[in-house]
């Protein structure tokens, strides 16, 4: 027998162990952002999907109408911390009327934002030893794409476009590292200001592509380091 469906095509979930107010997030997205706490606060391993469906207002069993377990969850917030940058480095490619620079600036202050974003430090997820499995290939290969977007546009900036091939990837890893470094500094200290920590990163991050420091002040001046696009 086919699984009912609601007339926007969704499917009708299990009852809720309690009632969601009216205009109060999917329960989809309450069990992500219960588990994004209990993940980050009382650890991964410490935290059971009964916790989370309890925290979530749910029963257990309905918990897994959304996610088929713990590690789908984990999955699911980690690929989170991806997916936005690599959508804002595939507009930032076709931005030509903005300087490599000023679109390398772009990605790594929107990205290191992100990672510095929202109430819980998911970027301290990565640490976990559990990630390193072949369950979450989908985040390594989505990483792996946005540390490409990097090199890309490294690549492009006057600076980049004389590194050897060897240097090049070399310097990207450096840059996707210090963007990622906000990630330990809010592990650290986790009441510092967001906003700071996510434009520092990004000055340091031209100096380390080798930009001069003059043409960075000039292009800060003139407006010219643009926020990332947003929908």
């Amino acid at each position: 027998m086919s699984t009912p469906k609601t007339p926007a095509g969704r499917r009708v979930g299990r009852p809720r162990a309690q009632e969601r107010p009216a205009g109060g997030p999917e329960p989809r997205d309450e069990v992500l952002a219960v588990a994004g706490e209990l993940f980050t606060t009382h650890g991964y391993t410490a935290t059971s999907t009964r916790a989370i469906a309890e925290r979530a207002g749910l029963r257990q069993a309905s918990l897994y109408h959304y996610f088929d377990g713990k590690e789908a969850i984990l999955a699911e917030l980690l690929e989170g911390t991806v997916r936005p940058s690599l959508e804002v480095a595939a507009a930032l490619v076709s931005r030509t009327e903005a300087s490599p620079e000023a679109r390398l600036w772009a990605l790594c202050h929107s990205d290191a934002a992100l990672l510095c974003g929202g109430p819980h430090n998911l970027g301290a997820l990565y640490l976990l030893p559990e990630v390193g499995t072949e369950r979450f290939a989908d985040f390594h290969r989505l990483r792996s794409e946005l540390k490409s977007s990097y090199a890309g546009l490294l690549a492009a900036t006057a600076p980049g476009a004389g590194l050897a091939p060897d240097e090049l990837v070399l310097r990207a890893d450096l840059l996707f590292g210090l963007t990622e470094s906000v990630i330990l500094i809010r592990r650290a200290d986790p009441d510092r200001a967001p906003d700071p920590l996510s434009v520092t990163p990004s000055h340091s991050a031209l100096r380390l592509a080798a930009v001069p420091r003059l043409s960075l002040a000039r292009r800060l001046r003139a407006g010219r380091l643009p926020p990332a696009p947003r929908d």
